[in-house]
């Protein structure tokens, strides 16, 4: 259901090309590795694995995209952990849904990644 709100969303936003969706682990850090992703919004939660394991692989990829995390858990030791493995931004779900355009949008206009 929120994959479906968020995709309803992104296609919303001129300057955001939403070009796959993952709900597991191993499938997120695979399509990373296959397609030039610029930004990820990641869950820390998923079907199989977690977003701080995502985290961790994309560590040791060339081209890391910009990670923005929307999760339920939004604790401070989870929030120093996700920031620590890379991501740029650090949402809840609850209370910063209605901010992701705005965060994607200030991502879109910063320099892009260099494949």
């Amino acid at each position: 259901m929120l994959i479906q709100r968020l995709t309803e969303m992104l296609h919303q936003i001129d300057t955001v090309h939403l070009i796959g969706a993952a709900d597991t682990e191993s499938s997120a850090v695979d399509f990373v590795a296959r397609n030039c992703v610029d930004v990820m919004i990641l869950d820390l939660n998923l079907k199989q694995g977690t977003g701080f394991g995502v985290m961790r692989a994309l560590a040791h990829m060339a081209v890391k995209p910009r990670i923005v995390v929307l999760t339920n858990y939004d604790l401070p030791e989870y929030k120093t952990a996700a920031t620590a493995l890379g991501a740029a931004y650090f949402l809840d779900k609850a209370n910063d849904y209605g901010r992701l355009a705005a965060v994607l949008q200030e991502i879109g206009a910063g320099p892009p990644l260099k494949y």
